[in-house]
């Protein structure tokens, strides 16, 4: 009687890396509806120029390294990598923020490391981290929600917000200001309840500013998707967010000027949820062990809240989730999981038979 030689693993998942992919842009949507709706169609600009420029860096990478270019596009990743990097970037930020960031991400961290599958670093933090250190100002005006304009004034229509992303034409300094986290990244002498009664952001946005808290909830909801459809298991954004809880509790003075902020503030403000679902869950750059993934993520906890408050940087899940893209190897190294029929766990320092 013959057999049918297979090879483990033995149960399959549906799909392919490009309907992965297709999912996480799906579960971006809800975050970039919400953002697009408090601060106006800056952010929708930003993900549809990154987007093209990240198909286009991709297509021309892949000419020169003589691979399919339809092949891989298909896998989407370049697609992703432009959206969560337009997710991130200020509204209304100049074009050639977007190209550079973008291009950076996809030829830099991507495609120098031979393309997808061997990049070390989350390609769409590489790019935003570049920009942040190079174009400071640009990188820091972000604009002002819709709930703390002037009664019947909203957001920058398309066509103006257009004109001044491409040809800098016209002041937006009306629709730009300081984020929650900036606001308590400066707050030198007032207690934080007088700092929520006398800063407008935080008029209509009480535990972590106007319009942030529905975008976090947003990003949330489309974490929680991602979970469901099994994209990714719940270990490192469970993880990270429930260091950034214990710490920010356990650091939380309400009644001092240095106050960091409350656990809300820290969950809800912010890149937080975007972070946690969709930056620190990349399957390349991050832990894969099980175990490895809860000091993964707790990790990043850490780093975001320790850069926050006594850093120099208000949000810190970019550098977060960089630095810790350096630990995924060490981390992976001393978390290897038993092979079955072992009672004990494997140690990274055990030799082999």
């Amino acid at each position: 009687m013959a057999f049918m030689k297979m090879t483990s693993p033995h149960t399959t998942r549906a799909g392919d890396t490009g309907d992965v992919m297709k999912q996480v842009i799906l579960a971006c949507v809800p975050g970039l509806i919400t953002l697009s709706y408090f601060f106006g169609p800056g952010t929708l600009i930003n993900v549809v120029m990154a987007s093209i420029t990240a198909i286009a860096c991709e297509a021309a990478v892949l000419k020169l390294r003589n691979r399919p270019v339809g092949f891989f596009l298909k896998d989407y990743s370049a697609v992703v990598t432009g959206v969560l990097l337009g997710l991130a970037l200020p509204p209304y930020c100049p074009w050639w923020i977007v190209v550079v960031g973008t291009a950076s991400a996809i030829i830099l961290a991507k495609h120098l490391y031979g393309g997808m599958g061997y990049n070390p670093f989350n390609p769409a933090m590489v790019g935003y981290v570049i920009l942040l250190i190079s174009f400071p100002v640009e990188m820091t005006q972000w604009a002002i929600p819709r709930t703390m304009l002037e009664d019947g004034q909203g957001p920058l229509g398309p066509w103006i917000a257009l004109q001044h992303i491409f040809t800098g034409a016209g002041s937006i300094d009306a629709f730009t200001g300081a984020t929650p986290l900036d606001v308590f990244k400066h707050n030198n002498s007032q207690l934080v309840e007088h700092l929520y009664n006398s800063e407008p952001i935080f008029a209509t946005g009480r535990w972590a500013g106007a319009g942030w808290e529905w975008v976090n909830l947003a990003f949330l909801l489309g974490g929680v998707y991602l979970l469901y459809r099994k994209i990714f298991t719940w270990h490192t954004p469970v993880s990270m967010l429930a260091t950034i809880f214990i710490l920010s509790l356990a650091f939380y003075d309400g009644g001092s000027s240095h106050s960091g902020g409350s656990p809300y503030f820290h969950l809800l403000s912010g890149a937080t949820m975007l972070g946690a679902f969709f930056i620190a869950t990349d399957p390349v750059s991050s832990a894969v062990s099980t175990k490895g993934r809860l000091f993964y993520g707790a990790g990043i906890g850490i780093l975001v809240y320790v850069i926050r408050v006594w850093g120099n940087y208000p949000d810190a899940v970019a550098f977060a989730v960089l630095l810790m893209n350096f630990a995924a190897p060490f981390i992976d190294y001393y978390t290897l999981p038993r092979t079955y029929g072992h009672d004990k766990a494997r140690r990274a320092t055990e030799k082999k038979d």
